[in-house]
């Protein structure tokens, strides 16, 4: 069970990315929550991975003000396919997998697992590899069809999916568990229903299209390539229904014409996900602060699987 914060956390949304450059940077949006109303402060571009590890520290909190500690929504899996990891653990490359079968180690298992992947792949181009060798040269014995798994928690919500963590091409989530996942663990930050760590920084799976897609239904609302009068509306749409507090989440956005007009002029949508992030941490928040020791996520979820938030 992760401790209950002390004092005001501040409140995180993060859009990732395995690869980030000063052209496409990670988005990060600050917020605090009051009662029912979300307030972004700040949206933040990070160039590196380095640099947002290295937020995630103690020192890098003091030196970000964040001294209250933070709540922060992820836009990266943090967990793989439960029969994935078991055959991994069976018939997997290498000796690094080893440490997945003893039954008598009492390490999270998504810290085992991470480490034990970051030992043998070395980078994520190697797990990429790995990821490739899956049902050819180890895990054999998987469902025809069945390379890229799915969790429980990517079709927990009916009507729409989220992109299977063993993809690791196109929309590369595998290779953004394998970057993100590492270095959270690495900085002791705790994952609710995964591990315990520094009660002060505590970390969340978030997935924009869950919230955008309640909103929005099917309508696309941003592209990495074109921007078109369309998807702007559709940003705008989606901006209105934040504010006037038309989710489930219950929860209003408050934003100044600024922000409004800041987030609604990204063609590739990347603020606007931050954000969407930011309002799911918000809603654990909301929701531990009421008691709730596991952050609203499902008592279904499996500890190396992990849960997305609102799903």
């Amino acid at each position: 069970m992760t401790p209950r914060l002390a004092g005001p956390a501040l409140l995180l949304g993060l859009d990732f990315s395995c690869a980030p450059t000063r052209r496409k940077p990670l988005t990060l949006a600050q917020g605090v929550r009051a009662g029912q109303t979300v307030k972004l402060l700040t949206l933040e571009a990070l160039p590196s991975l380095d640099e947002w590890a290295a937020r995630l520290t103690p020192a890098g909190m003091l030196a970000a003000g964040w001294m209250h500690g933070f709540v922060m929504g992820c836009d990266f899996p943090f967990g793989l396919p439960r029969p994935f990891v078991q055959a991994l653990a069976a018939q997997g490359p290498g000796e690094a997998f080893w440490a997945l079968q003893d039954a008598q180690d009492l390490t999270p298992e998504c810290d085992r697992l991470i480490v034990a992947l970051k030992a043998h792949c070395d980078d994520r181009a190697g797990f990429q590899r790995l990821i490739d060798g899956w049902g050819q040269t180890w895990g054999m014995g998987r469902p025809a069809g069945s390379k890229l798994l799915h969790r429980t928690t990517d079709r927990a919500v009916p009507g729409l999916s989220s992109t299977s963590p063993l993809q690791t091409r196109y929309v590369p989530v595998g290779k953004m568990y394998f970057e993100g996942l590492q270095r959270l663990v690495a900085a002791n930050v705790s994952l609710p229903g995964l591990r315990s760590g520094r009660p002060e920084a505590v970390a969340l799976e978030a997935y924009p299209g869950l919230l955008a897609g309640e909103i929005l239904g099917r309508r696309s609302y941003k592209s990495e390539t074109e921007a078109s009068p369309e998807r702007l509306i559709a940003r705008l749409d989606l901006i209105d229904a934040l504010e006037q507090g038309r989710t489930r989440l219950g929860l209003r956005l408050k934003l100044t014409p600024a922000q409004r007009d800041h987030l609604a002029a990204d063609p590739k949508g990347d603020r606007l996900d931050a954000v969407l992030c930011l309002m799911q941490a918000a809603w654990a928040q909301q929701r531990h602060e009421a008691g709730d020791a596991r952050w609203g996520l499902s008592p279904e979820m499996d500890p190396v699987e992990g849960w997305i938030l609102t799903a």
